[in-house]
């Protein structure tokens, strides 16, 4: 894959910032009683260095080698293990806390995404948690982001115009291209991706093909039950 510029690396955790939902996926592992936490597809790193204390084990992983040396240098690094690379590359097994935050569901396609889910129950134990969140396809999301036009923002690499393309290249997949200018320099980065949107009923059925039982559903991050108009499917799963 074609890495991320640095510029737009140092922007994630301004756009991203800790919030619900990762207070969300810290409380889960105090209620599961986590020992050793993983976070796949780290990316910065932002939720990934609050999991730590109490002899907690942590380790992220995520493809970028920029994201991943942006989480290198955050405050609380040294008590992560960092790792390059995907699911293939978990380290171990024995883990009894997984986590998938920031949609990461939604950047695994096809064949990939269920490889993912069998690599992750191989790495927990029995009885460990598997949580993540993906966007509800049946509320189309991508409408909003297809009617957003071009707006201008002041960041510490100058002010930075952004406007993007959408299209839904077959049901349930949409095609992203994102474009960066930056003013002081003139450079317009340009960034593409496809994000999969999967129902609740096949994310359900695909964890458990991959040896995983549903323990809840939620449509937000405040635990209220799921139901067809919620914006989100968050998912928490137990490995039989």
């Amino acid at each position: 894959m074609n890495d991320y510029d640095q510029r737009l690396v140092d922007l994630y955790d301004q756009d991203n910032p800790d919030g619900p939902d990762h207070a969300f996926y810290r409380a889960l592992a105090d209620d599961v009683s986590a020992h050793s936490v993983l976070d796949l597809g780290c990316g910065t790193g932002i939720l990934t260095v609050t999991f730590p204390g109490d002899g907690r084990d942590v380790v992220g992983i995520d493809p970028s080698p920029a994201m991943l040396a942006y989480a290198q240098r955050r405050p609380g690094a040294e008590d992560v293990e960092w790792i390059l690379g995907d699911s293939s590359t978990i380290p171990r097994d024995g883990f009894d806390y997984a986590v998938m935050t920031g949609n990461v569901a939604q950047h695994i396609p096809g064949g990939q995404w269920e490889r993912t889910l069998l690599n992750l129950r191989q790495s927990l134990t029995k009885g460990g948690t598997l949580a993540f969140e993906s966007r509800n396809p049946a509320a189309r999301a991508w409408d909003g982001w297809a009617a957003q036009g071009r707006t201008t923002r002041d960041t510490p690499h100058g002010p930075l115009t952004e406007w993007q393309d959408v299209s839904e290249t077959a049901p349930g997949i949409i095609e992203l291209t994102f474009h960066n200018r930056f003013a002081e320099t003139g450079d317009t980065v340009t960034e593409s991706l496809v994000l999969t949107f999967r129902s609740r009923q096949l994310l359900q059925e695909q964890l458990h093909r991959a040896g995983f039982e549903i323990d809840a559903t939620y449509g937000d991050w405040d635990r209220t039950p799921f139901t067809d108009t919620s914006p989100l499917i968050v998912l928490v799963a137990r490995a039989r």
